[in-house]
């Protein structure tokens, strides 16, 4: 590296099969170490990928727009606060109260609890969700870290608020309302495949000693509401100067509700010793420092200038896409005008069809915060949890892949 970098600019002379192999090696190393430390091995899968398509300071400055940006600064610091909210509800017995309200059937839980979180998307949102699944418990954690993740997302393609949908929707010229009814088979492949790789095993209902609280139950889903709901109001409302401000302030005031009545200090401190909490926003310094990392690459452009057919560009375009930069929206904003400008107007099934094959793609990323704490959270490996998505991912992906041929 240092000969070609001697040798003259260092973007011409890069071989032209380097970055794939880089981008494979990194992913590589970074599912394996994940084992031990994830968003360490985040920062070394950055190091690996950078370091072998990008120039020193290139490399130096992906890693400083994370690390000093302010908006990655103050996610890191919600990501690190949210769990402490769930265990202030643990610990007070509110969650008891919670859990004793919905539906006591295991499977009603591992569905419902993180479709009912997930319907206000928020950064870090599959934290509020998590401590509820794993409370129910009877399943091994690796399944239920799976649940976690595939059931938030179920609803999110008929939800008019999801911000891939309002992008995509933008992009591509089309009206959020009028393509729902296109995104309906979407929700209705996920909550099947859903069901029958992660639900149809699980059985038994929750053990709680908690009796049935209307009132209890009301106070602690308040409580894990008040944070989207704020987030969603200052975002919308609110001239803020940067969208994060909106999501700490939302799960400050969250956290301030599960902590009222105990003694601040020692509670907090015990909170912070159990919950660890550090773990989860260090996660988000590694996610967005490879997807910087990724970014500076050539491999973004290179993907984007495939020939492809439609369907292998909305199909295996939009999955490459939506895995490689553990953003949907992202996916579908580099997608969608790739089409529009190489076949013209996008037709709704093409939309769909693009938004689930990115969506099936953003859900087994690495890079993907809602996998990587509910991993984190469940304290399995990440690779547990990403094999039990893998199936009913790639069947739904072959379903999206197979229709594509018909419809596009």
């Amino acid at each position: 590296m240092a000969c070609l970098l001697r040798a003259g600019p260092f973007q011409a002379r890069r071989p032209g099969m380097l970055p794939w192999l880089a981008f494979v090696l990194s992913l590589s190393l970074l599912v394996v170490l994940a084992r031990w430390n994830l968003w360490g091995a985040m920062i070394v899968g950055a190091l690996a990928l950078g370091g072998l398509t990008l120039s020193p300071t290139e490399l130096g400055g992906a890693f400083l727009s994370v690390w000093m940006s302010p908006s990655v600064l103050l996610l890191a610091l919600a990501m690190t606060l949210i769990p402490l909210i769930g265990g202030a509800l643990i610990a007070s017995g509110r969650m008891e109260d919670l859990l004793a309200g919905l539906p006591r059937g295991r499977r009603a839980v591992y569905a419902l609890a993180p479709a009912i979180l997930g319907m206000l998307p928020m950064p870090g949102g599959a934290l509020l969700s998590s401590p509820l699944v794993e409370r129910a418990g009877g399943s091994p954690p690796e399944v239920r870290a799976a649940a976690n993740v595939w059931f938030r997302h179920t609803l999110h393609p008929i939800y008019p608020l999801s911000p891939a949908l309002i992008t995509g929707a933008a992009l591509a010229g089309l009206d959020v309302w009028g393509i729902l009814p296109y995104q309906v088979p979407t929700v209705i492949l996920l909550v099947i495949g859903g069901y029958l790789a992660l639900l149809r095993a699980v059985s038994g209902r929750m053990d709680l000693t908690a009796a049935r609280s209307r009132w209890g139950g009301a106070l602690a889903l308040g409580i894990l509401l008040a944070a989207p709901f704020l987030d969603l109001v200052l975002k919308r409302m609110a001239p803020l100067p940067m969208p994060e401000i909106a999501t700490v302030v939302g799960i400050a005031v969250s956290l301030t509700l599960a902590l009222a009545g105990r003694a601040p200090r020692p509670f907090f401190l015990s909170l912070l010793r159990r919950e660890r909490p550090w773990r989860f926003g260090l996660i988000v310094i590694g996610v967005f420092t490879y997807l910087a990392v990724f970014q500076r690459s050539t491999l973004p452009t290179r993907i984007a200038a495939l020939s492809l057919p439609p369907a292998a560009l909305c199909v295996g375009v939009g999955w490459l896409f939506g895995f490689a930069t553990g953003r949907q929206q992202a996916a579908v904003s580099l997608v969608i005008p790739i089409y529009i400008g190489s076949y013209g107007a996008m037709a709704p099934w093409a939309f769909a069809t693009t938004y689930l094959a990115s969506y099936l793609g953003y859900l087994l990323s690495p890079l993907h915060p809602c996998l990587t704490v509910s991993a984190e959270y469940a304290g399995v490996p990440l690779g547990s949890v990403w094999r039990r998505l893998l199936v009913p991912s790639l069947l739904a992906l072959l379903i999206t892949a197979a229709s594509s041929l018909l419809i596009l």
